[in-house]
């Protein structure tokens, strides 16, 4: 395989295919646990307003300030 003139190995594109393929597949990975993480987070603030916890501390602050 040549590019730019300049001859590659095949051993080397398949080499270098799989460091790519494998650093992708840990971005991909990565992505879906922040995404994961964001996603619960997300859900036990809505439980707690559900719950009316965060009223229920602005008006413990509200009667000490």
């Amino acid at each position: 395989m040549e590019i730019a003139g300049v001859g590659i190995p095949f051993w080397a594109v398949f080499l270098i295919g799989i460091i790519v393929a494998l650093v992708i597949w840990k971005l991909i990975k990565f992505a879906l646990l922040a995404l994961v993480v964001i996603v619960i987070i997300f859900v036990v603030l809505m439980g707690l307003d559900f719950l009316d916890v965060f009223d229920k501390i602005q008006s413990l602050f509200s009667l000490l300030f």
